[in-house]
């Protein structure tokens, strides 16, 4: 159920680790052959949510300024014209908001250097223990195809091999060194010698996790495990979506994609829906809201993060809106 929900993580998490080279992706858009009553019932829920469209934007306020870039984590030829227009802004800004920058990428890693319980299992069971054999097989042939053996999988806590599986085999090369529109950002901020902030603290998505039981995340597990062969296609909507500048559309067609799972009811999807909108974005958006306000202070600011933290009663620019600020959309290629 929740691989398009653990790809908001999984760029962060599966960085900290060296991974091997694969293929790259060559899935097709599940838009395409969607049924079109499927289609309209998808963009009258996207029609019923904020600023549900569009990845850039300029919030004002008197002379205040941020410019916001809603960002794709994968690496894609698309972006290399979005960052030659971006590219003159952040010259001139004052601060550059990031996630997470490059001092709190080396915090991650240095924590899970001290203390590899962080990630691994390093005492009792192992998910091949726990796990029923059936799901241990699909566990195990999965993570293979993403060049990690089972007998390391076993190993690794829930929420990793969740944040793994969310990346499909085809672009898990891109894991090394992820240079997605975040790292393109940073690297021009870094080129320019623009101060870098991070939104959060490194630390948050342990937060976020151990805000989730073990079962949960189990199910969760288990529920990506049963599309997993369609990890590809669900790669290519997610980047055409993001494209389009329609990355809510891609939240609301997993949600209406998961009322169809066998034992699941559309009340249950929608309660996980709503707790990992609120875990994963909700809770972070308001909590990154004064450090936007701050920033934007102390002169003109840059902000980039996932595109799906924009839209929504508490996504990024509604929040921003509440809070007294102009918002307008960017052209941008």
């Amino acid at each position: 159920m929740n691989r398009f929900l653990a790809a908001c993580l999984a760029v962060a998490v599966v960085a900290v680790a060296a991974l091997p080279a694969a293929a790259q992706c060559t899935g097709r858009d599940l838009f395409d052959d969607m049924a079109p009553d499927r289609k309209a019932a998808i963009a009258a829920a996207v029609a019923e949510v904020p600023f549900a469209k569009g990845n850039f934007w300029r919030a004002t306020r008197g002379d205040q300024v941020i410019t916001i870039a809603g960002t794709y984590h994968m690496e894609d030829p698309r972006l290399a014209p979005i960052m030659a227009a971006l590219a003159p802004t952040i010259a001139t800004a004052r601060t550059v908001l990031v996630e997470a920058g490059p001092k709190e990428k080396q915090a991650l890693t240095d924590l899970i250097a001290r203390d590899p319980s962080r990630m691994l299992i390093t005492s009792g069971p192992t998910l091949y223990e726990q796990l029923p054999r059936d799901v241990w097989d699909q566990l195990a042939t999965a993570m293979s195809q993403r060049g990690i053996p089972g007998f390391m999988a076993a190993k690794f806590r829930p929420w990793y091999v969740l944040a793994v599986l969310a990346v499909p085999p085809c672009a898990m090369a891109q894991m090394t060194d992820p240079k997605g529109l975040d790292g393109l950002v940073i690297d021009e901020a870094l080129a320019q010698g623009r101060p870098i902030r991070a939104l959060e603290p490194f630390e948050t998505i342990f937060r976020i996790f151990d805000s989730m039981s073990e079962d949960e995340i189990m199910a969760m597990m288990k529920s990506t495990l049963a599309i997993e062969d369609r990890a590809e296609d669900h790669a290519a909507t997610l980047a055409n979506r993001y494209f389009a500048g329609e990355s809510r559309a891609m939240w609301e067609f997993m949600r209406f994609a998961n009322y169809d799972l066998p034992g699941y009811t559309r009340a249950q999807v929608d309660a996980e829906f709503g707790k990992m909108e609120e875990v994963l974005m909700k809770a972070r958006n308001r909590a990154w809201l004064p450090v936007l306000t701050q920033a934007a202070s102390e002169g003109p600011a840059f902000a980039a993060f996932g595109a799906l933290h924009l839209s929504g009663e508490e996504g990024v620019l509604n929040l921003l809106k509440a809070e007294g600020f102009d918002l307008q959309p960017l052209a941008l290629p």
